[in-house]
């Protein structure tokens, strides 16, 4: 409990507008921080590629150019949240000022005995962590001396965690699906030799690398759900020396991607949406000459954004950042223009961390590679088709979501719990990136799972279906009978009457 208020305390006259002017200055400064989006944005690319330098390859640039869009709208994100937290600063700085009266409080009631002491509170946060809090109460010197003292007013918390092992039996994999080994059969021979993954501690070292820089925010810190979201991470080989890259975990969602050739109109809310990303680290050459169309809605973005930067009232700091998000936008569009990608809501693919697929580890997965998903008793085609953040696995397409949970949504995942397997294959990606083939990927899949001893008897691939919409079929032209000429002589062969 608090501290009661001496008897001579009483409330001061006034609104305290130099404490309200400090905040506004203070929140001010972190908005310019928060502006500062392109330097932002370089500094999250080395966070999610490491030590490893970007090719100049199409590949690379594709996953670079996904990641730098997730990372700016991040950040854009805050900057907006910022804005109108000063806003509502602002607007009740005024409403407090028309509402200000002097205010005399009665004397406050003398502090109950033994109120010194320590006063514990246990509480979940947002992110799923207990948090113990302590308040600890002293008696010190004088306000004057006390204010002056660093030590007299302090606060500290100290996280602890435990980072987990990788499952490596089938038992311990059969805890979260007790039909794997009926579904891989020679799955139990490959884990007698199977090598854990150096992923598997690189990634777990990557969550506790950002709860070390974020551990000042406490809920935004990574949630406990997102710390525990791998079980293992194996690098298995068959006896025929298939190579496979095994992974055990949850499943999120991912929704972007565009194609104007499969798919020229998408929903205004889409289009004009902030947030959707129409790139996926798997790219193609356009073929077709249907215009993307996210290109109209990031042409919109550079109309509005030239607009604010033409004012005469905006900053110079807003313009620096405007001037940087035109030039994204128009490096976007010319992208648009020239390569398709896939459409999460209609294409079935996986994401794996950027920090793997740019690595140069043989075992690792690279975008393109075949994979095979496998929750409760269905087996998935699937290829790599994104790259995700560093710190976190266990994501697939929106398409791949709802086929293993109609429930879910971009909103909503699909497996909360450590019960997906996710099979990739490395180096099996085509040499040339062409559009999705389902049937093509399904049986690619079937031969490499076949390399490693098949399905068992029962179980067979999903056969994808392709939902996008097709065009009306072409309206075939009227056909025209011709009509013979009339003449006054009567047709051969008939007589006249």
């Amino acid at each position: 409990m608090d501290l009661k208020k001496p008897n001579n305390q009483r409330r001061s006259k006034g609104f305290p507008w130099l404490g309200a002017g400090l905040i506004v200055v203070v929140l001010a400064g972190i908005g310019l921080c928060f502006t500062a989006v392109p330097g932002k944005v370089k500094r999250g690319l080395r966070e999610i590629y490491g030590p490893a330098a970007i090719s100049s390859s199409m590949a690379e640039k594709d996953i670079y150019r996904q990641a730098e869009a997730r990372i700016r709208i991040e950040m854009e994100a805050k900057q907006t949240q910022l804005l109108e937290e000063l806003a509502t600063l602002k607007n009740t700085l005024k409403e407090n000022s028309k509402k200000e009266s002097a205010t005399n409080l009665g004397p406050a009631p003398a502090a109950a005995a033994g109120a010194l002491g320590t006063v514990r509170d246990v509480r979940k946060l947002r992110s799923g962590i207990p948090f113990n809090t302590k308040v600890t109460v002293d008696r010190g010197g004088i306000a004057s001396a006390e204010r002056l003292d660093a030590a007299s007013f302090t606060a500290s918390y100290q996280l602890q965690l435990r980072l987990p092992r990788a499952a490596r039996t089938l038992a311990e994999l059969e805890k979260s699906n007790s039909n794997l080994g009926k579904i891989l059969p020679g799955l139990p021979a490959m884990l007698e030799k199977a090598e854990v993954s150096p992923w598997f501690e690189k990634i777990y070292l990557a969550k506790v690398s950002r709860i070390r820089r974020d551990a000042n925010l406490l809920n935004e810190i990574l949630s406990k759900h997102n710390l525990y979201d791998c079980e293992t991470i194996l690098n298995l080989r068959s006896a025929t020396n298939q190579r496979v890259f095994f992974l055990h975990a949850e499943m999120d969602v991912v929704s972007d991607g565009s194609d104007g050739d499969r798919l020229p109109t998408m929903p205004a809310e889409i289009v004009n949406s902030t947030h959707y990303q129409p790139f996926t680290s798997y790219g193609w050459k356009k073929q077709g000459s249907v215009e993307n169309p996210m290109i109209a809605g990031w042409q919109g973005r550079i109309k509005l954004a030239e607009e604010e930067l033409a004012a005469a009232s905006t900053k110079a700091d807003r313009k620096t950042w405007l001037r940087g998000r035109i030039a994204y936008l128009k490096r976007g569009i010319a992208d648009l223009k020239a390569r398709s990608f896939l459409i999460a809501e209609y294409d079935p693919f996986i994401v794996i961390p950027v920090s793997i697929i740019t690595s140069n580890d043989p075992l690792a997965p690279k975008v393109g590679d075949y994979a095979v998903v496998i929750h409760d008793e269905k087996v998935y085609p699937a290829i790599v088709g994104d790259g995700g953040p560093s710190f976190k696995v266990g994501e697939a397409s929106l398409r791949m979501a709802q086929e293993v949970n109609p429930k879910s949504s971009p909103y909503s995942r699909p497996v909360s719990d450590l019960k997906v397997t996710y099979l990739v294959f490395p180096g099996s990606r085509e040499s040339i990136r062409v559009p999705p083939d389902y049937e093509k990927w399904r049986q690619k899949c079937h031969e490499l799972l076949q390399g490693m001893g098949g399905l068992g008897e029962g179980y067979q691939l999903h056969q994808w279906e392709d939902r996008l919409p097709k065009p009306p079929p072409p309206v075939p032209a009227e056909t025209v009978i011709p009509v013979p000429p009339t003449s006054a002589s009567p047709a051969p062969g008939v007589k006249p009457e």
